[in-house]
């Protein structure tokens, strides 16, 4: 309420910024059912956010643009060359500040099996050092949860795994407010999580060096694709993984949270988000009626010792309704110059459709399950959505050691 009235006594008419406090069953199920609203920005969960796409397909105009960043099983890798003490500090930031509570937060770290009782030991250590209290004091670590109810769900599902024996090690819940203690839970790979626990939870589990392209297939086959994070001193595998791996955010020998406007431009995709980047060259035009006016990617600025690099990819399969014939070749040609192939509508995660009908088409889209698939009603809008963004975030101080390592080797 403080930053709006900010903005308002600066000059931001208060004509065009409101805010409505309020429950998202009622103050946002009316926003979004709306046929008034043009475009929606969202930060959700994956479930309310395929809320929204339903209601603006139901009730608002086709041409109405959901920019939706959601949540992920955010899969940390740590190999037998890793730096255990950073990757296991990178773990603990990732997985317990602001109590878990983030989007970007790490959900899963797979230890590599040589290294695993060493890693899983300095990183129960490394649990044990984290202090509970008020997140205003300097001293606090992990701060209590948003709310009771929230609370209460990431606590059922802690207990029920320690009743099964996967916890491997739980902080006593001492702390203000609706503190939860740290847990770490094995398991047995990411294919074991069928949703995003979202507190200060950590899973893990073991992998050998010949598995790692498999591990990253499963971690594709999740559907997430929000943040990824590989601790390894192999620069070929550190550029072989990042390629493979079908994340938004990728970060090499760091945490993979707090990403910085303009520097690590944010956002997933698949059930993690429709894009574009929150921070990068593409989100404001996404907003306008030229949409497909994106910037340039490449080499992003960012402080020593880190390098930030954002590149560009062609989203996927795109169905080509028309309804004419004309239509039809137009968007086929759009779509095979952004090197995108044109399949059918069950296949497809674009879906372009032109003129009269395209309410219709877009209610069938919204009722599917499964990750949001845009419709493209207009060239500009088609441009922008045959584009993927992905970004890859390296602290280029953390691959020391054993030079002979850099070149390749396996581990």
């Amino acid at each position: 309420a403080r930053a709006v009235a900010l903005l308002h006594e600066t000059g931001v008419p208060r004509a065009s910024l409101h805010l409505l406090p309020g429950e998202g069953g009622t103050v946002g199920a009316a926003l979004a059912s709306d046929p008034r609203v043009k475009g929606v920005a969202f930060t959700g969960s994956t479930a309310t956010a395929k809320r929204i796409d339903r209601a603006l397909a139901e009730h608002g105009d086709p041409r109405a643009r959901l920019v939706a960043e959601t949540g992920g099983l955010n899969a940390m890798i740590v190999d037998s060359t890793a730096l255990p003490e950073q990757a296991v500090a990178d773990a603990v930031m990732g997985a317990f500040r602001s109590a878990g509570q983030r989007c970007s937060a790490t959900r899963l770290l797979y230890v590599q099996r040589d290294v695993w009782e060493n890693t899983l030991a300095m990183l129960t250590g490394a649990m044990d050092e984290l202090r509970a209290g008020d997140p205003w004091g300097v001293s606090c670590d992990v701060g209590p949860m948003i709310s009771a109810e929230a609370r209460a769900q990431v606590a059922d599902y802690v207990d029920a795994a320690e009743a099964e024996g996967r916890v491997l090690h739980r902080l006593p819940s001492e702390g203000p407010g609706h503190h939860l203690g740290p847990a770490l839970i094995r398991v047995g790979g990411i294919a074991d999580m069928d949703r995003e626990v979202f507190g200060p939870v950590l899973h893990v589990a073991s992998f050998d060096a010949k598995d790692l392209d498999r591990v990253v297939a499963d971690i594709n086959a999740s559907g997430y694709g929000l943040t990824f994070g590989l601790h390894t001193r192999i620069e070929a595998r550190a550029e072989a993984v990042a390629k493979a791996v079908h994340a938004g955010n990728v970060y090499v020998n760091r945490d993979q949270i707090g990403a910085v406007v303009g520097v690590q431009p944010f956002g997933g995709e698949g059930l993690s988000g429709t894009g574009p980047k929150a921070g990068g060259p593409c989100y404001v035009a996404r907003f306008t009626d030229r949409p497909d006016a994106i910037g340039d990617a490449g080499a992003m600025p960012g402080p020593t010792g880190e390098s930030n690099v954002l590149t560009r990819h062609p989203r996927g399969p795109v169905a080509c309704l028309g309804p004419s014939d004309a239509d039809r070749a137009e968007q086929e040609g759009i779509v095979r110059k952004a090197g995108c192939a044109v399949a059918p509508e069950a296949d497809a995660v674009v879906v372009a459709h032109w003129g009269d009908g395209a309410r219709d088409v877009r209610r069938r889209l919204a009722a599917r399950d499964g990750p949001i698939v845009p419709l493209a009603p207009d060239a500009a809008m088609l441009r922008a959505l045959c584009v993927l963004e992905r970004h890859v975030c390296t602290d280029t101080t953390a691959a020391g050691g054993d030079a002979a390592l850099i070149g390749g080797a396996t581990a």
